[in-house]
């Protein structure tokens, strides 16, 4: 990879299936050494723009490159250059740890005379030197994860694309993969993710929010949280759906959606107290049970889907 410029860089890249837009005038440059989270639900197309970016899919429109080649004219070069996890893992079950290894390590053209310290270092850095004899496919989906982190680093790539490496994990399994990535982006890897869990944005140094292929908001999770320009009210109580109806109805609320064991309410900044203390006189009427009302700072899915909301609104004026 060339000393300088970013590992990944894309000028209005699109991909169109017939009559379907899957991705649309995409543009963004990802730092070395950067982890940059994509994000957005299912079917937004970030699957689409990764394996662009892979030399796995043309691209209808636009340029790019990766490793500072073009994902147009050198496919070949990037596929050597970079690891590749997609959320079905592509692990074979009937294979020991092991043995997956050791195939994927000759795919990658790992010579034998090296591909042993290879093995090592890649159970070594995810926690499965104890693992190496046991059959893929009994291994819980946590472990299964792992194992194919370790296959897609073994040829020691620069750069990283997990597509939605955590989807179906448990929450404790997705954070010790996390912890992962940062191990790492911290030896310099760049780590390209795609995500549609929300918080999972905390964990990334960038962040590029997709929706129906287009790409809607790039920052920071600080720059991206910093640009709401409303409040949110976090309301919480025993059965906050059993009063949603009755917040969202009060004057001065935008939105609400249920929270964790709470709802979020969205008000205007300059009308936010007021909002607060009508929220406080309809939660305090008999036969509700008690409900704390404050002003508190805006989640990732706060700023999600305000961004999807004024999307939608701008598409249908």
């Amino acid at each position: 990879m060339p000393a300088d410029g970013p590992a990944v860089e894309v000028r209005h890249l699109g991909r169109r299936f017939d009559g379907f837009v899957a991705v649309a005038d995409l543009n963004l440059a990802v730092a070395r050494g950067e982890i940059f989270g994509f994000l957005g639900p299912n079917g937004a197309g970030k699957s689409t723009a990764i394996r662009m970016l892979c030399g796995l899919l043309t691209p209808t429109s636009g340029t790019g490159t990766v490793a500072g080649f073009d994902i147009r004219r050198q496919a070949a070069s990037i596929k050597s250059r970079i690891g590749y996890m997609s959320q079905r893992f592509s692990l074979y079950d009937d294979l020991t740890v092991d043995q997956n290894l050791h195939f994927f390590g000759r795919v990658y053209g790992i010579p034998l005379s090296k591909l042993g310290a290879r093995k090592r270092l890649a159970l070594e850095r995810t926690g499965l030197e104890d693992r190496v004899a046991d059959l893929t496919g009994q291994l819980p989906a946590g472990l299964k994860q792992r194992l194919a982190l370790a296959c897609a680093v073994l040829h020691e790539p620069p750069i990283l694309f997990l597509d939605e490496p955590t989807s179906g994990a448990d929450p404790l399994a997705r954070r010790l993969f996390w912890d992962l990535i940062h191990d790492f982006a911290g030896r310099g890897t760049t780590v390209f993710v795609s995500t549609h869990y929300l918080e999972e944005a905390e964990y990334c140094d960038r962040l590029g929010l997709i929706y129906q292929g287009e790409l809607i908001a790039l920052g920071t999770p600080e720059a991206l949280r910093g640009a709401f320009e409303d409040t949110v009210i976090e309301v919480r109580g025993d059965r906050p759906q059993e009063v949603l109806a009755a917040v969202a109805a009060v004057e001065g609320v935008l939105s609400v959606a249920l929270f964790g064991r709470g709802l979020h309410v969205v008000a205007p900044q300059e009308a936010a107290q007021a909002v607060i203390e009508r929220l406080k006189a309809v939660l305090e009427r008999p036969g509700r049970a008690d409900f704390t009302v404050e002003g508190v700072a805006p989640s990732m899915e706060d700023v999600f889907i305000d961004l999807v909301e004024a999307r939608d609104r701008a598409g249908t004026a």
